[in-house]
């Protein structure tokens, strides 16, 4: 008989103490417990990576080195392991040729569609896509935009080149690209930009490719010149890349092209109809309209490829993602509107006994949109495969088969398994989870009187229809709303009209795995001083990416060993034993530790021997981030864990006094959602802010000051304002899927 559990005996991966846990197959578990108490570990580092390095090893050496690498896990044995899938909250692209439509292949479906039935007949299915020349405008090569870069803020005219007068990186002094001018032998480079001819500056930003026939001696002799124009367009608009974008974002103009009106194809494509619309038409539908569409066709030829668009969008649309458009990019999709969209990839598939582990799916889900998840969990489950969900959402908690609760604390005081067990039993458990389901917080029924509000009026910008809305100043404000309610269009079009708004989002930090919470927070440089001061000795010592790196693994703490065909192989530097340092830079020691030891401690031990930063570490203990080491790469960071860090410094500068906040739960254990509560309000005491959280959050939502309700459903079905007012009006006479979700929760 096949044993009906996932046996794990001995996880010691990152924090997880030695522990043994059973997975009972063909049912849903869910892994609980603190932020940093072992859920990764055990669900991703542990688990997924047994499994994914044992399919790994069935593939030839060559294949081997093209699929995903993973770190053996600390494990002593995993039995009974199925094929596994991880279903996280990564991105699924940043190519702005990439869409939704582009990435669930459903576009191609109806290209296909269109290249049988549209009339004028305009000849194959390549024609209708504006990722081949076959079919892409010319004008804007298929993108809809033309991003064109304003001269005026390129160039500062007042400046020569030599005193920086193009602004943007690599080109300005010491920069290698701007060289290609400086040597070129065109021009005054002392010369301000203003006392140039036209001439020189046409040349300068439009000249075309050339050997310069006079270069200075420092010319490399295989180079081109080229303008800075077509340059940059070349380097950094045409091919995707992702560097400099913020500086990009400075020098580029975004409009609509001129040609396709945004719709980015040929205009045979476009005259192209099915039911009096084009495909651009229906790739700009939601995802609902987009399926009742569809049965409007009544032509008996296409019916299989309708069936199959429909049960596509069908996916979709269980997932809670009906209110997206096929155009949609997928770079501007949420981490969690990507899980559903991998996770709508899955429902159709023919394979069973899989085991699917899930990465906090409740992120940016709204109570009703949760229910809809819930139920994608269940038809997995009924297909006989076995579920494994990180979460902390009590929806999510409440349906699981079995729950494994890891804690009780953080780092290294978490990764042990205090509870192993059913839903009724954890919630009359001793454990923080236990504990927070039994009490959910309370309903705020007595406020501070409201002096003042900021208003905005008549506004109308994506889906919202001439609305006006008031925020209570000094006040913690919820902005409330299924998933595609207008929530995000709202705080946008809120920060054009109070541009000082400081708006925290769960976007990745730029940054490399260099960057950590020391550099971030711009503390670095004063603890290295301080250890310079103390020692005596050069600042440059106590920086691994200078002096003090270590010579072998060049600051980054591990080797790299290409292998070729037969993969590549990462491991720990043995000089430095990861520690990034020179082992003169190790044998220094300031309040008992060395530069890299100090970095290795979490806030309130450095705080302790290095009262100087206090402030600092304070903070991070505030939004939640006491349980972190300091030297913890950014790249390493979860979404919820990014925004704690980029709220602790904005607590640090404090440049604004109104702070906007994008689902601050997300990644938060409940018990963690209540110390930020009191966070929150605490700050509004203390610094005099008004904080606007967008959040589905019920325990936050039932303490805030105000709440400001978008819907009633998503898409061109939402967009309006149904309430605003204190929550417990809400509660009490709201009807809305909001009010109904706080009913439910607080009954």
């Amino acid at each position: 008989m096949v044993n009906e559990n996932i046996i794990v005996q001995g996880a010691r991966t990152n924090n997880l103490k030695n522990i043994s846990v059973e997975i009972p197959k063909r049912k849903i578990t869910v892994i609980t417990g603190v932020s940093g108490a072992g859920k990764s570990s055990l669900a991703f580092g542990t688990i997924a990576a047994a499994s994914q390095r044992q399919v790994n090893k069935t593939y030839s050496a060559y294949v081997q080195q093209l699929l995903p690498q993973f770190l053996e896990p600390e494990v002593t044995r995993i039995k009974n392991l199925p094929f596994t899938l991880v279903v996280d909250q990564k991105g699924i692209g940043n190519n702005r040729r990439s869409t939704l439509g582009t990435y669930t292949d459903i576009y191609s479906a109806l290209r296909l569609l269109f290249s049988r039935i549209a009339q004028p007949f305009i000849g194959y299915s390549m024609n209708y896509s504006f990722n081949n020349p076959a079919g892409m405008c010319p004008r804007c090569e298929g993108l809809g935009q033309i991003r064109t870069i304003e001269t005026n803020k390129l160039l500062n005219f007042e400046k020569s080149l030599n005193e920086g007068a193009i602004d943007f990186p690599t080109f300005q002094p010491g920069g290698w690209r701007l060289s290609r001018y400086t040597e070129a032998g065109f021009f005054d480079n002392n010369l301000p930009l203003n006392k140039w001819s036209a001439q020189k500056l046409e040349l300068l930003l439009y000249g075309k490719r050339q050997t310069p026939p006079h270069p200075t001696a420092n010319w490399h002799k295989s180079a081109f010149y080229v303008g800075l124009i077509p340059r940059i367009q070349q380097t950094f608009l045409n091919k995707n890349n992702t560097q400099y974008q913020q500086e990009l974002q400075h020098i580029v103009k975004i409009g609509v092209c001129p040609v396709c009106h945004g719709q980015r194809l040929k205009p045979q494509a476009l005259e192209a109809l099915i039911n009096n619309k084009n495909i651009a038409d229906c790739s700009a539908l939601s995802l609902v309209d987009l399926y009742q569409w569809l049965g409007s066709i009544t032509n008996s030829s296409v019916q299989t490829i309708i069936e199959e668009l429909q049960g596509k969008l069908d996916n979709l649309i269980t997932a809670g993602l009906g209110y997206l458009s096929l155009e949609r990019t997928t770079s501007s999709l949420s981490g969690g509107e990507s899980q559903r969209v991998k996770l709508a990839n899955y429902l159709n598939s023919g394979l069973a006994d899989l085991l699917y582990i899930f990465d906090e799916p409740s992120v940016g889900l709204h109570a009703f949109d949760l229910l809809k998840v819930i139920n994608i969990f269940q038809r997995l489950r009924a297909q006989g495969n076995t579920v494994l969900i990180n979460d902390h959402d009590p929806q999510i908690i409440a349906m699981a088969d079995h729950i494994i609760n890891l804690g009780e604390s953080a780092g290294n005081r978490g990764g042990y398994v205090t509870f192993s067990g059913s839903y009724s039993d954890l919630k009359n458990s001793s454990t923080l989870t236990g504990a927070s389901l039994r009490n959910l917080g309370t309903l705020k029924s007595t406020y501070q009187p409201i002096a003042e509000f900021y208003q905005i009026n008549n506004v109308t910008q994506n889906n919202l229809q001439n609305i006006n809305v008031k925020i209570p100043q000094q006040n913690l404000t919820a902005i409330t709303g299924v998933a595609g309610s207008g929530k995000s269009s709202l705080i946008s079009a809120f920060k054009r009209q109070y541009p000082q708004t400081a708006v925290l989002n769960q976007h990745l930090i730029s940054g490399s795995n260099r960057s950590n919470v020391l550099t971030y927070l711009n503390i670095f440089d004063p603890l290295r001083r301080y250890f310079a001061q103390q020692t005596q000795q050069s600042l440059g010592l106590f920086s691994f990416n200078s002096q003090g790196a270590c010579p072998i693994c060049k600051g980054k703490g591990v080797l790299k060993m290409d292998l070729a065909y037969m993969g590549s192989s990462v491991s720990i530097c043995e000089a430095c034993h990861g520690q990034r340092y020179a082992q003169k830079a190790l044998k220094l020691r300031v309040q008992g530790v060395n530069i890299a030891e100090a970095m290795n401690l979490n806030p309130q031990s450095f705080s302790q021997k290095f009262p100087f930063l206090q402030t600092a570490m304070q903070i991070l203990q505030q939004v939640g981030l006491g349980y972190i080491k300091l030297n913890q790469a950014l790249d390493t960071f979860s979404g919820g864990e990014l925004q704690r860090l980029k709220l602790a410094r904005f607590l640090l500068k404090r440049t604004s006094d109104i702070l906007v906040l994008d689902e601050p739960t997300s990644g938060l254990h409940e018990s963690n959602i209540q110390e930020l509560i009191v966070l929150l309000q605490a700050l509004i005491q203390k610094y005099q802010l008004t904080i606007i959280v967008i959040e589905h959050n019920l325990r936050l939502i039932g303490q805030a000051d105000w709440v400001v309700d978008l819907g009633p459903c998503a898409g061109a079905q939402g967009g309006k304002i149904l309430f605003s007012g204190r929550p417990w009006e809400l509660f009490n006479q709201g009807k809305t899927l909001t009010a109904r979700a706080l009913q439910q929760y607080f009954k």
